[in-house]
């Protein structure tokens, strides 16, 4: 209800502004300059593409003859599972979990990697998941060989993987629902870009530059369909980028952005900047801060002490590389090291401010007084 209310507002707000003209159907494109849209050609010496993404489906036999949930019909699910099986332990199929799970659903998460969210640091994954099966979510990794089909009498999924190397270990789920939550792809296969001469990289998404310009002249790419991005922060910067260019004389770069994002669960995770791999795999001498949050007033207060804040600086510049805050309010305190990354200030800016008594925030700055050399081996 709170999302369509959103789009149903953004909608009216587009439809009541001066001198825009709002067509709803399907867009494919003619030639570089227009687009035909229910039999109507509209041309234009600028166009921007922001047509967005989807989920894609687990390549599993049998996928296509049950029901699946993507993370868009899951909004409008109106039953609660008795079990729900989730394909895909990255950040949409872990906030599911833990949501359904607090509903009072039962919940097997399935994940073809070795640990869940692959792309944060080890610690960060381990904790994760303490968290969630100490909430009974359960989890296979390293799943090699899936199957699925229409459960007794029609009724729900039947899930059968094996978990391992050759060999490994054989297990049958049975499943109310199944949700897809493996990856998305970009909205580009139908859009007639041939037509156009619009680039696409392997994956599908329109290859722009800094300024995200396509190869075409006069024709840009914004959001979730440029690989740029797949947040709505980043999509709306996009736009950001490009009405500055065009509009203001600047020279915005998707370059200048600082790589910043969330896990919506509880304790949030909240990520800015580089991660510890990333940092190591540059070679040059760093800094790291590690404080769990059994240390912070405010989280023991509030009984809330599950996860950890991680800083890293590079030892030379004094410039944050980036944090990793799994914890009570990691969302909003991340934001405090986002600021000063986009300012391009030392560390030491932070550390010495004074911050409110007693939150989260505060132990920011004594978390930066400690900082130990980042062993790189």
């Amino acid at each position: 209800r709170v999302v369509g209310e959103s789009v149903e507002g953004l909608a009216k707000w587009i439809a009541r502004t001066a001198n825009l003209a709002l067509v709803w159907g399907h867009a494919r494109f003619v030639d570089p300059n227009a687009v035909e849209v229910n039999g109507q050609k509209l041309q234009a010496d600028r166009i921007f593409v922001n047509v967005g993404g989807r989920a894609v489906l687990p390549t599993w036999k049998g996928i296509a003859d049950v029901p699946v949930l993507t993370n868009t019909s899951m909004m409008a699910l109106d039953v609660l599972p008795d079990h729900l099986v989730i394909a895909g332990g990255s950040y949409i199929g872990l906030e599911f979990a833990q949501m359904y799970r607090r509903f009072g659903a039962r919940v097997t998460v399935i994940e073809y990697g070795d640990r869940l969210i692959a792309r944060e640091d080890r610690e960060v994954c381990a904790e994760v998941q303490r968290i969630l099966e100490g909430e009974d979510i359960a989890f296979h990794f390293s799943v090699r060989g899936a199957s699925v089909k229409a459960g007794d009498g029609g009724r729900g999924v039947r899930v059968s993987l094996d978990v391992g190397d050759a060999g490994g270990t054989a297990h049958e789920l049975e499943a109310s629902h199944l949700l897809a939550a493996v990856g998305r792809r970009p909205n580009t296969d139908d859009l007639g870009l041939e037509r156009a001469g619009i680039v696409t990289d392997g994956r599908g998404y329109i290859t722009v530059d800094e300024e995200l310009r396509t190869n075409v002249a006069g024709v840009w790419a914004l959001g979730d369909v440029n690989g740029r991005g797949a947040f709505t922060h980043t999509s709306f910067n996009d736009y950001q980028i490009v009405a500055d260019n065009l509009l203001a004389g600047a020279t915005r770069r998707v370059s200048d952005r600082i790589p910043a994002y969330a896990l919506f669960i509880d304790p949030p995770l909240g990520r800015v900047g580089m991660s510890e791999a990333e940092v190591r795999a540059r070679g040059r001498p760093a800094l790291v801060g590690v404080m769990p949050m059994t240390r912070v007033g405010r989280a023991r207060e509030r009984g809330e002490t599950q996860g950890f804040m991680k800083v890293l600086v590079d030892a030379e510049s004094e410039r944050i590389l980036g944090a990793s805050l799994l914890c009570i309010e990691g969302d909003e305190v991340v934001h405090s090291l986002l600021d000063i990354m986009a300012a391009d200030a030392s560390y030491k800016v932070i550390q010495r401010a004074v911050h409110i008594h007693p939150t989260v925030s505060e132990l920011i700055p004594t978390l930066l007084e400690n900082l130990e050399p980042l062993k790189l081996a």
